[in-house]
Protein backbone atom coordinates (compact mmCIF):
# COMPACT_ATOMS: atom_id res chain seq x y z
CA UNK A 1 0.00 0.00 0.00
CA UNK A 2 1.31 3.47 -0.92
CA UNK A 3 2.16 5.57 2.11
CA UNK A 4 0.10 8.76 2.25
CA UNK A 5 1.18 12.09 3.71
CA UNK A 6 -1.11 14.91 4.81
CA UNK A 7 0.35 18.27 3.78
CA UNK A 8 -1.22 21.50 5.05
CA UNK A 9 -0.51 24.80 3.31
CA UNK A 10 -1.12 27.89 5.45
CA UNK A 11 -1.26 31.08 3.41
CA UNK A 12 -1.65 34.57 4.85
CA UNK A 13 -2.00 36.25 1.48
CA UNK A 14 -4.78 38.83 1.41
CA UNK A 15 -5.42 39.12 -2.32
CA UNK A 16 -6.80 36.67 -4.84
CA UNK A 17 -4.65 35.65 -6.61
CA UNK A 18 -1.84 36.09 -4.11
CA UNK A 19 1.92 35.82 -4.61
CA UNK A 20 2.09 34.40 -1.08
CA UNK A 21 -0.28 31.59 -2.03
CA UNK A 22 1.54 31.14 -5.35
CA UNK A 23 4.84 30.51 -3.58
CA UNK A 24 3.22 28.07 -1.16
CA UNK A 25 1.53 26.22 -4.02
CA UNK A 26 4.82 25.96 -5.86
CA UNK A 27 6.38 24.30 -2.82
CA UNK A 28 3.40 21.98 -2.32
CA UNK A 29 3.47 20.94 -5.97
CA UNK A 30 7.14 20.09 -5.80
CA UNK A 31 6.64 18.17 -2.55
CA UNK A 32 3.95 16.11 -4.26
CA UNK A 33 6.22 15.36 -7.22
CA UNK A 34 9.20 14.35 -5.09
CA UNK A 35 7.06 12.16 -2.83
CA UNK A 36 5.55 10.45 -5.87
CA UNK A 37 9.05 9.55 -7.05
CA UNK A 38 9.46 7.73 -3.73
CA UNK A 39 6.12 5.90 -4.20
CA UNK A 40 4.38 8.09 -1.64
CA UNK A 41 1.17 10.05 -2.08
CA UNK A 42 0.60 13.57 -0.78
CA UNK A 43 -2.86 14.93 0.00
CA UNK A 44 -2.78 18.72 0.28
CA UNK A 45 -5.18 20.89 2.26
CA UNK A 46 -5.00 24.69 2.04
CA UNK A 47 -5.80 27.04 4.92
CA UNK A 48 -6.47 30.58 3.66
CA UNK A 49 -6.09 32.82 6.70
CA UNK A 50 -7.88 35.77 5.10
CA UNK A 51 -11.05 33.67 5.24
CA UNK A 52 -10.51 33.15 8.98
CA UNK A 53 -9.54 36.70 9.92
CA UNK A 54 -12.71 37.37 11.95
CA UNK A 55 -12.49 34.12 13.89
CA UNK A 56 -8.77 34.62 14.55
CA UNK A 57 -9.39 38.10 15.96
CA UNK A 58 -12.23 36.77 18.11
CA UNK A 59 -10.03 33.94 19.41
CA UNK A 60 -7.34 36.45 20.42
CA UNK A 61 -9.69 38.48 22.60
CA UNK A 62 -12.12 35.85 23.85
CA UNK A 63 -10.36 32.48 23.51
CA UNK A 64 -13.40 31.27 21.56
CA UNK A 65 -12.52 29.05 18.61
CA UNK A 66 -15.03 29.27 15.77
CA UNK A 67 -16.00 26.32 13.58
CA UNK A 68 -13.87 27.28 10.55
CA UNK A 69 -10.87 28.05 12.72
CA UNK A 70 -11.25 24.73 14.54
CA UNK A 71 -11.28 22.94 11.18
CA UNK A 72 -7.95 24.60 10.31
CA UNK A 73 -6.46 23.68 13.68
CA UNK A 74 -7.59 20.07 13.29
CA UNK A 75 -5.94 19.95 9.86
CA UNK A 76 -2.65 21.06 11.40
CA UNK A 77 -3.02 18.53 14.20
CA UNK A 78 -3.13 15.69 11.67
CA UNK A 79 -0.59 17.15 9.24
CA UNK A 80 2.57 15.23 8.39
CA UNK A 81 4.10 18.38 6.96
CA UNK A 82 3.32 22.11 6.79
CA UNK A 83 4.09 24.89 4.33
CA UNK A 84 3.61 28.25 6.08
CA UNK A 85 3.67 31.29 3.80
CA UNK A 86 3.22 34.96 4.67
CA UNK A 87 3.54 38.37 3.08
CA UNK A 88 5.98 40.75 4.75
CA UNK A 89 4.85 44.21 5.80
CA UNK A 90 7.12 46.85 7.37
CA UNK A 91 9.95 44.36 7.94
CA UNK A 92 7.71 41.87 9.73
CA UNK A 93 5.46 38.91 9.06
CA UNK A 94 1.77 39.58 8.50
CA UNK A 95 -0.14 40.18 11.73
CA UNK A 96 -2.76 37.74 10.49
CA UNK A 97 -0.08 35.07 10.11
CA UNK A 98 1.50 35.55 13.53
CA UNK A 99 -1.89 35.85 15.25
CA UNK A 100 -3.01 32.51 13.83
CA UNK A 101 0.03 30.64 15.09
CA UNK A 102 -0.06 32.46 18.44
CA UNK A 103 -3.53 31.13 19.26
CA UNK A 104 -2.54 27.51 18.68
CA UNK A 105 -2.01 25.18 21.63
CA UNK A 106 1.66 25.06 22.55
CA UNK A 107 1.77 21.29 22.05
CA UNK A 108 -0.07 21.13 18.73
CA UNK A 109 2.90 21.28 16.37
CA UNK A 110 5.65 19.54 18.34
CA UNK A 111 8.13 17.88 15.92
CA UNK A 112 6.09 18.65 12.80
CA UNK A 113 8.23 19.42 9.71
CA UNK A 114 7.69 22.92 8.31
CA UNK A 115 8.77 24.91 5.28
CA UNK A 116 8.76 28.66 5.91
CA UNK A 117 8.08 31.03 3.01
CA UNK A 118 7.55 34.76 2.62
CA UNK A 119 6.91 37.27 -0.15
CA UNK A 120 7.44 41.01 -0.40
CA UNK A 121 7.77 43.79 -2.93
CA UNK A 122 11.43 44.36 -2.19
CA UNK A 123 14.46 42.25 -1.29
CA UNK A 124 15.03 44.51 1.74
CA UNK A 125 12.75 42.10 3.65
CA UNK A 126 14.69 38.96 2.75
CA UNK A 127 15.98 38.31 6.29
CA UNK A 128 12.55 38.39 7.93
CA UNK A 129 12.01 34.65 7.51
CA UNK A 130 15.13 33.57 9.34
CA UNK A 131 15.38 36.55 11.68
CA UNK A 132 11.78 36.58 12.93
CA UNK A 133 9.52 33.80 11.68
CA UNK A 134 11.91 30.94 12.37
CA UNK A 135 11.98 31.96 16.04
CA UNK A 136 8.19 31.70 16.33
CA UNK A 137 8.25 28.15 14.98
CA UNK A 138 11.16 27.22 17.22
CA UNK A 139 9.00 28.29 20.17
CA UNK A 140 6.23 26.02 18.87
CA UNK A 141 8.87 23.23 18.77
CA UNK A 142 8.42 22.42 15.11
CA UNK A 143 11.22 21.15 12.89
CA UNK A 144 11.84 23.87 10.31
CA UNK A 145 13.71 22.67 7.22
CA UNK A 146 17.13 24.27 6.67
CA UNK A 147 16.10 26.08 3.49
CA UNK A 148 13.77 29.03 4.01
CA UNK A 149 12.10 30.70 1.05
CA UNK A 150 11.70 34.36 0.17
CA UNK A 151 10.46 35.89 -3.06
CA UNK A 152 10.59 39.57 -3.89
CA UNK A 153 9.05 40.89 -7.10
CA UNK A 154 12.22 40.35 -9.14
CA UNK A 155 12.73 36.78 -7.87
CA UNK A 156 9.81 35.28 -9.77
CA UNK A 157 11.79 35.28 -13.04
CA UNK A 158 15.02 34.13 -11.41
CA UNK A 159 15.77 30.38 -11.86
CA UNK A 160 17.44 30.45 -8.43
CA UNK A 161 14.01 30.61 -6.80
CA UNK A 162 13.02 27.26 -8.29
CA UNK A 163 16.27 25.76 -7.05
CA UNK A 164 15.53 26.94 -3.52
CA UNK A 165 11.98 25.60 -3.77
CA UNK A 166 13.33 22.22 -4.89
CA UNK A 167 15.75 22.15 -1.98
CA UNK A 168 13.12 23.05 0.62
CA UNK A 169 10.65 20.54 -0.83
CA UNK A 170 13.23 17.75 -0.75
CA UNK A 171 14.06 18.53 2.87
CA UNK A 172 10.38 18.43 3.82
CA UNK A 173 9.79 15.11 2.04
CA UNK A 174 12.85 13.60 3.72
CA UNK A 175 11.59 14.63 7.16
CA UNK A 176 8.07 13.34 6.53
CA UNK A 177 9.34 10.04 5.16
CA UNK A 178 11.67 9.54 8.12
CA UNK A 179 8.77 9.33 10.58
CA UNK A 180 10.57 11.80 12.85
CA UNK A 181 7.41 13.39 14.26
CA UNK A 182 5.79 10.06 15.11
CA UNK A 183 8.91 8.78 16.83
CA UNK A 184 9.23 11.93 18.90
CA UNK A 185 5.60 11.90 19.95
CA UNK A 186 5.55 8.16 20.66
CA UNK A 187 8.81 7.99 22.59
CA UNK A 188 9.61 11.47 23.88
CA UNK A 189 6.27 13.15 24.58
CA UNK A 190 6.76 13.02 28.34
CA UNK A 191 10.18 14.66 28.11
CA UNK A 192 8.74 17.97 26.91
CA UNK A 193 7.58 20.73 29.20
CA UNK A 194 3.82 20.97 28.69
CA UNK A 195 1.38 23.68 29.60
CA UNK A 196 -1.59 22.19 31.43
CA UNK A 197 -4.57 21.95 29.13
CA UNK A 198 -2.59 22.76 26.01
CA UNK A 199 -3.35 19.44 24.33
CA UNK A 200 -6.76 18.60 25.69
CA UNK A 201 -5.38 16.81 28.74
CA UNK A 202 -3.13 14.43 26.77
CA UNK A 203 -0.12 16.61 27.51
CA UNK A 204 0.23 15.30 31.05
CA UNK A 205 -0.17 11.93 32.67
CA UNK A 206 -2.64 12.40 35.51
CA UNK A 207 -4.56 9.60 37.14
CA UNK A 208 -7.92 11.24 37.76
CA UNK A 209 -9.08 8.12 39.64
CA UNK A 210 -6.39 8.38 42.30
CA UNK A 211 -7.31 9.05 45.95
CA UNK A 212 -5.63 12.46 45.78
CA UNK A 213 -7.59 13.56 42.71
CA UNK A 214 -10.88 12.34 44.20
CA UNK A 215 -10.17 14.35 47.35
CA UNK A 216 -9.28 17.41 45.26
CA UNK A 217 -12.64 17.10 43.52
CA UNK A 218 -14.48 17.03 46.85
CA UNK A 219 -14.95 13.28 47.03
CA UNK A 220 -13.74 10.63 49.44
CA UNK A 221 -10.56 8.58 49.30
Amino acid sequence: MTEQFQLVVVSAGTSDPSSTRLLADRVAGRVTQLASEKQRKVVTQVVELRELAGEIANALVSNHIGAKLQKAITALQHADGIVASTPVYKAGASGLFTSFFQILDNDLLIAKPVVLAATAGTARHALVVDDQIRGLFAYLRTVVVPTSLFAATEDWTDPALNKRVDRAALELVALMASGFEKQVRDESWGRYQHEFGSAGGTEVSIDFDSDLMRLAAGGHA
